[in-house]
C-alpha cells in the first residue's frame, strides 16, 4: 500500500492482489482473534509457553507469527533457535534474560518496555529472572513460529539464573 498527500488529506491506494486472504464470500476483511480463543497448539520450548494471536493456525496470515510468550517465575526455555525466522519481542512485564553465545555465556537483561531482536538461527535461552513474578512478552516472527529445540544445559551454567 502506498499513499500520497493531496490538499492536507492522505489518499490511500491499494497495490497488489490480496485475494489469497479472502473469506468464502470473496471479501477481504481484518481477522480478529478474540481473547480466550488464541491458538495454544504452538511450538514450545521447555517452560516457555507461546500462545498464538495471529498465525497460519487460525487466520489467513502466511508471513507472520504474532503471539504472547510467558515464563512462570523462575523458569526458562530450553536452548533453541528460530530457524530462518527473524524475531522481535516486547516485554510487557517482568525481568527477562536472553542467554546466547558460546555455552550461553553472554546475556542481555530486559524489563517492561524493552524491545529485542533475535536474528535467524541464533541459539539462545529465554529466562525469567524473577522467582516471584511472571515474565510476559509479545513476540512477532517471520515467516512463522519456527522453534528448533537444542540439547539442554544445566541451570548452573547460566550466570545468575535460579529456579523458583
Amino acid at each position: 500500500m502506498s499513499d500520497t498527500t493531496v490538499d492536507s488529506r492522505t489518499e490511500y491506494r491499494t497495490e497488489g492482489d490480496n485475494a489469497i486472504y479472502a473469506g468464502p464470500d470473496g471479501k477481504v476483511v481484518p481477522v480478529v482473534t478474540r481473547a480466550g480463543t488464541e491458538d495454544t497448539n504452538t511450538a514450545q520450548s521447555g517452560d516457555c509457553v507461546r500462545v498464538s494471536g495471529v498465525s497460519i493456525q487460525h487466520t489467513p496470515a502466511t508471513k507472520i507469527w504474532f503471539g504472547q510468550v510467558s515464563n512462570v517465575p523462575g523458569y526458562r526455555s530450553l536452548p533453541h533457535h528460530h530457524g530462518e525466522a527473524e524475531t522481535g519481542g516486547y516485554v510487557l512485564r517482568g525481568h527477562g534474560r536472553i542467554y546466547f553465545g558460546e555455552n550461553y555465556a553472554d546475556f542481555i537483561d530486559m524489563t517492561a518496555g524493552d524491545w529485542v531482536f533475535v536474528p535467524p538461527f541464533m541459539p539462545h535461552v529465554e529466562a525469567n529472572m524473577s522467582v516471584t513474578e511472571e515474565l510476559v512478552w509479545l513476540t512477532a516472527r517471520t515467516p512463522e513460529n519456527i522453534v528448533v529445540n537444542l540439547p539442554d544445559v544445566a541451570d548452573g551454567s547460566l550466570e545468575g539464573y535460579r529456579r523458583a
